[in-house]
């Protein structure tokens, strides 16, 4: 559009002055012609109306042109002399330019005027008699569109900066309206007043590309421009490059990929600088799988974005391809000597090193971690314990990744048990095998006998087991006994042991004097089944425990007699079954020697008490105790008294007078007596009391009364004549009787009675009593008289 010059300028403002004088002429003359007209008059004022009375029509158009206003009405019915049009400043009013046509016109047009300026035009019909009609239009040119526009990043991704030069003339301000291309969405509209020439767009997509279209306002007409441009990439974010697991490819991940339009790989590897590989893929993927590659080698790589004619450097990332694990692993012993060797074939590609891993097959934790060069292929483990299983695996590592081969394993070479025991433990049919464990799998254990030398049990026992039982076996018998330790295929030299089982105590062992030996003992026994052993004994005083003698009997032999020994002294023997260190448990027998009698036992009794003194000789030798039984006829159970053994005589006290009594003395020597010859004694009888004599019932008769003491065997009655003292009567009556008459005396006579008690060889005498006959006729009334005159 080209703008007016000032030339034109000034002529615009020299129309109204020229144009006037024409102006006046020509609405002279119409007045003059058409003064005079009815019609005209009709309607002063009202302008000029069509054949259907309507008011003069006009138009205004700018056609898309920014200097130009176009005009048009309606060709009128009445008779026109001419138009007239004054164009004016809408918003001062101020004319600017005066125009005019014929009378046949239906248009006009104003040039080279101001772009987006709205203008008024005045359009005056000319009619006759000064009955002119105008009209007053508005009409606007098109703005001018800005000029030199940018759009420009500012090295914000996410920031576009709109800036242009302002249109000439006039607006009424702009309006910014931002596209984002690729969806064709406005993202941003923005209408900003004249005058402005910048505007930052914010919260943009970065690495996109956008368009912009400036449009002028000016009132209803409008005039655009449009620009595009892109926002600065923005790097993918959390770059990662992983095998995943794989041996020949890496893949690329990333996110955040909207930020650019293209991203640009290059993936290195790092052994070989040479060789890379170069990708680019569109905004929206956000992966990447490079193939056919190299194992276990490390790459490098690099990203970098691109938005229109903008890059940005990406992250980087390093990553290994997994390694191939190794083949053909071995793991075999080396000798005895507790070393193993793991030999492998490495397979194809890299790998930064191998380790080697040694485990115990029963446990959870490596024992052994050993790191050897990429090249290598076998390695030895020394030092490990005897008989242990152990498993290895080889691991190639390259970077993170570690790829194992399969595990191998294998045994050490087994040791037997450093210590044990065979202990019999008191037992004469049972061993108890005790080990110390060491690794293996288990333990093979034969037992043996010595003599002869024959397998008595194998056993096969598994990990776990330290000890071993052997029943049933026989007693006091040497054994031996074999373990050795199993470890996988493999059996270690044996550890080697002796002992004997206990012997058995002779059975039913036996001491016995025979019945009534004084000077011997007889031991006898039974051979427990089985046995092998012989015996040792020992014969003790039992109450001194003092050694008499010590034996020693061979096998088979079932008895034994010991002579010389003291009568009535206990014996103890003590005998054990010998086998090899053991004694068995010890078996003991007693008994005592039959003991002698006492000699010479004597009972003797004193007329001055009712006592019996007992008196004997000791006899030869050894006795526990001295054992009397005294008793009488009246009562058999009378007393049973054990005395010492040293002790010659015994007072038995309290005895009935007049009683005879019985003494046996035995010595005593355990279940064993030996008795004298049984003895007997009275004891002295008491004298009677209370004897009376009183005459009897004759004159010829005296009655002789008494009161029983103590005991006798019978009574003498002896009746003395009073003038001689001579014994005139002598009877006999037994014990129990306490009265007896006596007739055929010589009546109203004087007798002395004496009563005579007698047991066994003892006799006491009664105090003599006095009595008389009674006289013939005369009542016997004599008074009882004792005692002599």
């Amino acid at each position: 559009m080209i703008l007016p010059t000032w030339h034109q300028m000034l002529l615009l403002l020299l129309l109204p002055m020229t144009w006037a004088p024409l102006l006046a002429r020509l609405q002279t003359h119409v007045e003059d012609d058409r003064c005079n007209q009815t019609n005209w008059q009709q309607n002063p004022g009202a302008g000029v109306a069509d054949k259907n009375g309507s008011l003069l029509n006009v138009s205004v158009s700018n056609h898309g042109h920014s200097d130009s206003l176009f005009l048009t009405w309606g060709k009128l019915l009445r008779e026109v002399q001419g138009f007239s049009l004054a164009l004016y400043v809408s918003e001062t009013n101020t004319l600017l330019q005066n125009g005019s046509t014929g009378f046949n016109a239906t248009g006009f047009s104003f040039q080279g005027l101001l772009p987006g300026t709205r203008y008024s035009i005045e359009v005056t019909a000319l009619l006759a008699c000064a009955q002119n009609s105008s009209r007053r239009v508005t009409g606007q040119t098109v703005p001018s569109p800005v000029k030199d526009v940018t759009l420009s990043t500012q090295s914000n991704p996410s920031v576009l900066v709109a800036s242009w030069r302002e249109a000439p003339g006039g607006k009424d301000g702009y309006q910014l309206v931002l596209y984002h291309t690729e969806s064709q969405a406005p993202v941003r509209n923005v209408t900003l007043p004249k005058g402005a020439t910048t505007y930052q767009f914010e919260r943009l997509l970065a690495g996109s590309k956008y368009a912009l279209r400036i449009t002028t306002l000016a009132g209803h007409s409008e005039a655009s421009t449009s620009v595009q441009q892109w926002t600065a990439p923005v790097a993918p974010k959390a770059l990662t490059l992983q095998s995943r697991r794989s041996n020949s490819s890496l893949t690329a991940s990333w996110a955040s990929t909207e930020g650019a339009e293209w991203l640009h790989f290059t993936l290195q590897n790092l052994h070989i600088p040479t060789e890379s590989i170069t990708v680019s893929t569109r905004k929206g993927v956000d992966s990447y799988t490079f193939q056919h590659l190299q194992p276990g080698t490390p790459y490098f790589l690099k990203v970098s974005v691109s938005a229109g004619h903008y890059e940005a450097e990406g992250p980087n990332a390093t990553a290994y391809t997994y390694p191939l694990s190794p083949t053909n692993v071995k793991l075999v012993i080396s000798g005895k000597n507790n070393t193993l060797k793991a030999s492998w074939e490495s397979p194809a590609g890299e790998r930064e090193y191998y380790m080697v891993t040694l485990q115990e097959v029963k446990s959870s934790t490596p024992l052994r971690n050993v790191t050897v060069a990429a090249h290598s292929t076998h390695v030895a483990f020394r030092g490990l314990t005897p008989g242990t299983h152990y498993t290895a695996w080889v691991t190639a590592v390259a970077g993170p990744h570690r790829a194992s081969s399969q595990s191998i394993s294998a045994w050490t070479y087994p040791t037997a048990p450093p210590r044990g025991s065979l202990s019999s433990q008191g037992s004469a049919h049972m061993l108890h095998a005790q080990w110390q464990e060491v690794a293996g799998t288990g333990y093979v254990a034969a037992l043996y006998t010595t003599e002869p030398p024959m397998l008595v049990k194998n056993n096969s026992l598994s990990k776990g087991n330290s000890s071993l039982h052997y029943e049933q076996l026989n007693p006091g018998t040497q054994y031996a006994w074999e373990i050795s330790t199993v470890a996988g295929p493999y059996t270690s030299l044996p550890l080697r042991l002796m002992n004997w089982t206990y012997p058995l105590p002779p059975n039913h062992l036996s001491l016995s004097n025979k019945g009534h030996s004084t000077k011997s003992l007889h031991a006898s026994w039974q051979n427990p089944s089985g046995g092998k052993s012989h015996y040792t004994g020992t014969l003790l005083e039992t109450k001194s425990q003092l050694e008499i003698q010590n034996v020693t009997i061979g096998k088979g032999e079932t008895d034994i007699i010991f002579d010389g020994l003291i009568p009535g002294r206990q014996y103890t023997l003590k005998m054990v079954g010998v086998a090899g260190p053991f004694q068995s448990l010890v078996q003991t027998a007693s008994d005592w020697t039959y003991p002698l009698a006492p000699l010479r036992v004597r009972l003797t009794s004193s007329k001055w008490s009712s006592d019996l003194v007992a008196s004997w000789n000791l006899p030869p030798g050894d006795r526990d105790q001295f054992f009397l039984r005294f008793y009488s006829q009246q009562y058999p159970m009378l007393r049973n008294i054990t005395i010492g053994p040293s002790m010659q005589n015994f007072t038995f006290q309290e005895l009935l007078p007049g009683s005879q009594y019985f003494l046996e003395v035995a010595a005593l020597a355990g279940p064993y007596r030996a008795s004298s010859p049984l003895i007997s004694m009275w004891t002295y009888p008491q004298s009677l009391a209370n004897v009376s004599v009183r005459c009897g019932q004759t004159p010829q008769q005296l009655i002789v009364s008494w009161m029983e003491s103590g005991q006798s065997r019978e009574y003498w009655i002896q009746l003395y004549s009073d003038e001689s003292l001579s014994v005139i009567r002598n009877l006999s009556v037994p014990h129990g009787t306490t009265q007896v008459a006596i007739d055929d005396l010589v009546a109203g006579a004087r007798y002395r009675v004496e009563i005579v008690s007698r047991a066994g060889p003892h006799y006491v005498s009664s105090q003599t009593a006095i009595g008389y006959t009674g006289i013939i006729r005369t009542p016997c009334v004599l008074p009882l008289m004792s005692g002599l005159p």
